[in-house]
């Protein structure tokens, strides 16, 4: 058997992505401009890999299934059943929607309603694609925006107490009831959810065209999810929570862990993303796509996030770990210089992801954007050809 095989994702081309950043990555030809939003490497069910083995190419779920000992390792299948985690890179070229992933019962119990009710895998109104929660560690691949939790008390009153159209919301809050003020609005029918939108979008659209604004400010996000135009009516709601939640600024190779319940979106920029091996979203706006208000509230944590950016904890001169509160996946960053070895000893299946130079592993090459699989229990030196950073994916 062998101990390491080249994988082959599998690309997702949602409309919010980016032209080149994955092409360029994966030195794939774009002529067509086509948008690459994500790079899925996992065995999920509804997007597997493919993996190159001696004797054929063949999905990574039906390999796992064929031998799960040798390729995860006898804790995994005893913990898991299955591999664990999902693999991406993602460019986020336009605002994703607000969105938060619900906790392993609360998924087991959705989805078993949803089963039972006879709505369709593919429905679009469907909120469970299956039965497992989906914490998540993203590691930013350049200068990264996003929304992460809930303002501080102190900062979310002075957002509401700054501009006359949220003077009806301060009410609501209360100095710090998150969950009275979201759900009010968030309940409001739209012409009245229009009053307040429609003069923020005004005053947003004017500040960035005086300047007035960065990135850093929620007048930026606005203004850039309408392309600097104001609807008639019918405005986002999710436009609300760019104004009450943190924006905050990852920079390359730092990254930032988000668990079950937090409401959170991606603004802007390239990343990879560990997450539990799951499609599981209930969406709170800033989408076409359909949204469950009631199901959203009734998972989302009504409470303050003060964010906690990682710059990783070094183990060695070569390995940095990023921490993750979870059991289902680890993420650590491995850099070795032109010629260097660098020794891993595998407990599970994990995926070497290169994002810069070439390596060699188990005899095989693997450039920038290719994966090495290496199956549990395994011994190996990774080689440097060149000055290399690679991403190691793996199950604690």
């Amino acid at each position: 058997m062998q101990k390491a095989y080249k994988l082959h994702g599998i690309n997702k081309h949602y409309d919010w992505g980016g032209t080149s950043f994955i092409p360029q990555l994966l030195n794939l030809d774009n002529s067509l401009q086509q948008p690459f939003a994500e790079y899925w490497m996992g065995a999920h069910a509804s997007a597997p890999a493919w993996i190159d083995t001696n004797d054929g190419t063949f999905q990574l779920d039906h390999l796992i299934n064929s031998d799960p000992i040798s390729f995860l390792g006898t804790k995994t299948v005893n913990d898991f059943g299955t591999l664990p985690y999902l693999y991406k890179i993602l460019d986020v070229a336009r605002m994703l929607s607000i969105q938060v992933h619900p906790s392993k019962e609360n998924a087991i119990l959705g989805f078993d309603i949803e089963e039972k009710a006879g709505i369709a895998m593919d429905a679009t109104h469907r909120n469970y694609k299956d039965r497992n929660h989906k914490p998540e560690v993203m590691v930013a691949l350049s200068d990264f925006w996003l929304l992460h939790g809930f303002l501080a008390p102190a900062l979310l009153k002075l957002r509401l107490t700054s501009y006359s159209y949220f003077q009806s919301l301060i009410d609501q809050f209360k100095g710090d009831d998150y969950h009275r003020l979201y759900q009010f609005f968030m309940r409001l029918d739209q012409p009245d959810a229009d009053l307040i939108l429609k003069p923020l979008m005004m005053d947003a659209i004017d500040s960035v065209k005086r300047g007035d604004v960065d990135k850093f400010h929620p007048h930026w996000w606005a203004n850039k999810y309408y392309n600097g135009s104001v609807p008639e009516k019918g405005i986002d709601k999710g436009i609300f929570s760019i104004y009450i939640l943190n924006i905050v600024n990852v920079n390359k190779y730092q990254g930032i862990f988000q668990g079950s319940g937090l409401l959170h979106a991606y603004l802007e920029g390239q990343n990879i993303e560990l997450m539990a091996n799951s499609d599981n979203v209930l969406r709170g706006g800033l989408t076409p796509k359909h949204i469950d208000m009631e199901e959203l509230i009734n998972h989302v944590q009504f409470e303050p996030t003060y964010p906690n950016v990682l710059t990783g904890k070094s183990i060695n001169l070569n390995e940095t770990i990023y921490p993750c509160p979870v059991s289902d996946f680890g993420l650590s960053k491995i850099v070795l210089n032109t010629g260097e070895g660098y020794t891993i000893n595998t407990n599970s299946l994990e995926m070497l992801l290169v994002i810069e130079g070439e390596i060699v592993v188990d005899g095989g090459i693997f450039k920038a954007g290719e994966v090495a699989m290496v199956c549990a229990l395994q011994v190996l030196v990774i080689h440097a050809k060149s000055a290399a950073v690679l991403f190691k994916s793996y199950v604690p």
